[in-house]
């Protein structure tokens, strides 16, 4: 069963929604409300964090391996973990299991990543509708969005933190269910394309190592952009919209960064997106204003998703199966995730602020930059 490109590629984004934007980021808008009822600290809300991250990491090393079956089945059966792990997080108050529930979903979020990537964007480019891959990670800052809207509204309701977990459960499997519909199985043509490998093109190191600082550099920020709101009595009101504004510059963001990739090289973009990262992230982290934060939610969310497109576009150079690249891709970016909310809670419980971990995160991201450029040269 063939699917128009345009169908396909909303499936894809639909997939990015509801396992990235919705499975792994919706823990952002829900913690200082689950914080609040549970009294967990900072150190605490950020091993939650850490350990969807390490699931994540170590999905991304299992999806790099030749595993049985097809990548849709995997694909699907991911999507269906992520419904449920959504949903038991609202009915426990135990943190270790909300330890292992985040870390599961972590997992299968790298899994839906990974196969959905795979499946959508080599068609894309086989169907000489390469553009349309801004649509489908464009997913990831959509169901940010969707699911932030959600929540604000359920605050807002004056619902508890539990019934927010399951409502993001339920949004999460209509996308899913819509998944279904919009990407077919592969062929027996891309089946066997699946199947060729080749060695690591130049410039890939370099390139997943400026991956992982980015994966540190945006994450303290991503997790706890609005715990920093809701800390802070001046900007306190903001603290329903903020969130909503980093998914809705995310969504958008894919596109124009990818479109500057078309013109100025894919990595050149890259190392200039990090930088503007950076810039956000500073923001937070020298001035705790109104301005500063609403600065800081677009320039962060209106880069990161545009640096995780366009980290894999650059990952796919090379011959054979991209899916081994954009998985070691994925495992660099999840380690320095891993570090970024961990890091950033234990330095805040000592501290008592965000500045130090923040401005640490904004100098990996300037690292990060340089490391892309390098890559873009020892390509040629």
């Amino acid at each position: 069963m063939n699917k128009s490109p345009l169908a396909l590629s909303f499936g894809g984004l639909l997939a990015m929604a509801a396992g990235i934007g919705i499975g792994r980021f919706v823990y952002t808008p829900i913690l200082p409300p689950m914080v609040e009822a549970l009294h967990l600290s900072k150190s605490e809300a950020g091993l939650i964090a850490s350990a969807n991250f390490v699931g994540y990491f170590a999905g991304a090393l299992l999806a790099a391996m030749r595993l049985p079956g097809s990548r849709r089945a995997w694909l699907l059966g991911a999507l269906l973990i992520n419904v449920i792990c959504l949903a038991a997080m609202g009915a426990t108050e135990s943190f270790a299991l909300f330890l292992v529930l985040r870390a599961i979903a972590g997992l299968v979020s790298a899994f839906v990543l990974i196969f959905a990537s795979a499946l959508v964007l080599d068609r894309l480019a086989a169907a000489g509708r390469g553009g349309l891959s801004a649509m489908h990670f464009a997913g990831v800052g959509t169901g940010i969005a969707a699911s932030a809207a959600l929540v604000a509204i359920l605050v807002a309701s004056g619902h508890d933190w539990r019934t927010m977990w399951e409502a993001s459960a339920a949004l999460a499997l209509v996308a899913g269910l819509v998944v279904i519909l919009l990407v077919p199985p592969a062929t027996a043509a891309q089946v066997a394309a699946s199947h060729r490998s080749s060695g690591l093109p130049k410039g890939f190191v370099a390139l997943a190592m400026a991956y992982g600082l980015f994966g540190f550099g945006y994450i303290i920020t991503a997790t706890f952009i609005v715990a920093m709101v809701r800390g802070s009595k001046e900007i306190a009101p903001l603290e329903p919209y903020i969130w909503v504004m980093f998914g809705l510059s995310a969504a958008p963001s894919v596109a124009l960064w990818t479109r500057l990739g078309a013109h100025w090289g894919i990595l050149r973009t890259y190392a200039i997106a990090a930088l503007v990262e950076a810039a956000g992230v500073a923001a937070s982290a020298l001035w705790m204003t109104s301005a500063t934060v609403i600065a800081a939610s677009l320039l962060v969310g209106g880069t990161f998703m545009g640096l995780t497109a366009l980290g894999l576009i650059g990952a796919r150079h090379g011959d054979g199966d991209p899916r081994g690249r954009i998985a070691l891709m994925t495992a660099a970016f999840s380690f320095g995730q891993i570090l970024g909310p961990s890091f950033a809670g234990y330095v805040f419980d000592l501290t008592g602020s965000f500045s130090l971990p923040s401005l640490c995160a904004a100098a990996a991201l300037v690292v990060a930059a340089g490391l892309a450029a390098l890559s873009s040269a020892e390509q040629g």
